[in-house]
């Protein structure tokens, strides 16, 4: 009898466990960016490639343009389980795990294949690594872009010309001391009043990646756009641990899967915008320039005693192997 009663409870959690992994599953996916933005259009690859492995069991809503709330609260949803996924910009997590204020540094690398192999290799692996006790999971980098400087003064054709200008940057630490290295006048500032700002001459310039300033229009306000390539910004697939935790192996091997397919295709898409953002902004009336490699190299060491600063409070094991895949990945 009792083995009889074990075997039918045995049957039972077969059963359960068949029905769990046959269950539909809705996952709310939220991002900061506008439908027509080259992230949107990562989550629509990356919910074709999802639904078509889960044979439509596993379906993503998607949330652009702020809908769910800013980066922070977007992150305590993920954390809280009230939502499954985001792609924020890297440095919304350094509050949570301070080495990703590695991927901020300055002149880090100079193209996205340096870009690339840096994110995708070791050291993107070890910042994923810490983030399953913040209640996260990560499922790899998307593309946003190199930032670039534009301003109403003059071309940016070596560091001297960033000198006195007064430049609006992201309240970052790390892009304040950077542009103090530059002896420009940085100014933290929401990006709401960016445009007024420049428009009044409040603050001579800004810097953000081509895409961001075309479709906000700072060529209305801005003469000049110098391909200053300071910093490559990324952003990062997350998921909710808590929402993670409950999905079968295979449902998470479809998850991996689904995202990293998503993820050159997203890549191709954002450097594509990118690329024809520079023409755009030609035609609209923009003086583009472009800083020669010998001197984004010797701009790298005017900014090297602010990176050595930050990675100072940083692992030292994180910092040590940055610095080993920044050397491997910039050998010829």
């Amino acid at each position: 009898m009792r083995i009889a009663r074990t075997l039918a409870a045995f049957g039972l959690c077969l059963v359960a466990a068949a029905a769990t992994a046959q269950q539909d599953r809705t996952i709310r996916f939220g991002h900061l960016n506008n439908a027509d933005h080259p992230v949107s259009f990562g989550v629509k690859r990356f919910s074709e490639l999802l639904a078509a492995k889960s044979g439509g069991k596993m379906k993503v809503q998607e949330f652009p343009a702020n809908q769910l709330g800013n980066e922070m609260q977007q992150q305590s949803a993920l954390q809280g389980g009230v939502q499954q996924m985001s792609a924020p910009a890297t440095t919304s997590l350094a509050g949570i795990v301070k080495e990703f204020g590695l991927v901020d540094f300055p002149f880090a690398v100079a193209d996205f294949a340096q870009a690339d192999a840096l994110l995708d290799g070791p050291l993107g692996q070890a910042l994923i690594a810490k983030l399953p006790e913040k209640g996260l999971v990560a499922l790899g980098y998307w593309d946003l872009g190199f930032r670039n400087v534009t301003n109403s003064r003059g071309p940016i054709k070596r560091a001297e010309d960033l000198e006195g200008l007064k430049i609006r940057v992201i309240p970052n630490p790390v892009f304040l001391e950077t542009f103090k290295a530059f002896k420009a006048n940085p100014v933290p500032m929401p990006f709401a009043e960016l445009y007024g700002a420049l428009e009044s001459r409040a603050v001579d310039g800004q810097e953000n990646p081509f895409s961001v300033i075309l479709s906000n229009k700072f060529y209305e306000v801005q003469k000049y756009v110098s391909a200053t390539n300071h910093v490559y910004a990324a952003n990062i697939v997350l998921v909710s641990k808590k929402f993670w935790d409950q999905l079968t192996p295979v449902e998470q091997k479809w998850m991996r899967e689904a995202a990293d397919e998503a993820r050159g295709y997203q890549r191709q898409v954002s450097r594509a915008a990118a690329q024809k953002s520079v023409g755009d902004l030609q035609a609209k009336g923009a003086q583009f320039n472009e800083v020669a490699p010998a001197e984004q190299a010797r701009m790298r060491q005017i900014a090297k005693p602010v990176v050595d600063r930050f990675a100072a409070q940083y692992d030292p094991a994180i910092v040590k192997l940055y610095n080993d895949e920044l050397a491997r990945i910039r050998k010829p």
